[in-house]
């Protein structure tokens, strides 16, 4: 454990304890309010794991250090930027699994390529968008997203450069 996790866990053993001292029924409750929520949670932590650990087992890591570490830089950060424009899942699943793709060799600028347009551009919510504010508009904010995910891509590669 690091000194920043345990410091983390020393403030929080801190607090509870204050607000055991301040409010016990209050700070129980608020306990088992929590517990209710991770246990609701449960399922999808799971299904986050279950899914990082197919893709993982699908595509060795071989292929992804090929793939989007070793590769034409530009090329594969397009690619995974097209895929992340057209897939749909919560980035509480796809923050996982970019650092399981890094941990597997991945270069950092496709990695972050997929993450910004899965999280800024909506090919399949296009429809629903377009629907509600306009084809235009649409077309407009689903092309600008794209080039700042690039851009944002190509900045943090600078970065972990520097």
């Amino acid at each position: 454990m690091d000194i920043i996790t345990l410091v983390f866990w020393v403030i929080t053993v801190i607090w509870f304890i204050f607000s055991i001292i301040k409010d016990k029924p209050k700070t129980i409750n608020a306990v088992k309010m929590s517990g209710g929520m991770i246990k609701g949670m449960a399922g999808e932590i799971i299904a986050i794991l279950f899914l990082i650990g197919i893709i993982l087992t699908f595509i060795p890591p071989e292929t992804i250090k090929q793939f989007m570490g070793q590769s034409n830089a530009v090329i594969s950060t397009v690619v995974c930027a097209l895929v992340g424009s057209i897939t749909l899942i919560p980035a509480f699943v796809a923050f996982p699994l970019a650092g399981s793709l890094v941990n597997s060799g991945a270069s950092i600028i496709p990695v972050v390529a997929f993450i910004t347009t899965l999280t800024m551009v909506g090919v399949v919510t296009f429809p629903l968008e377009k629907k509600e504010f306009g084809t235009k508009f649409t077309v407009v904010r689903n092309s600008l997203s794209f080039v700042f995910a690039i851009l944002i891509a190509l900045i943090m590669g600078v970065m972990t450069w520097v």
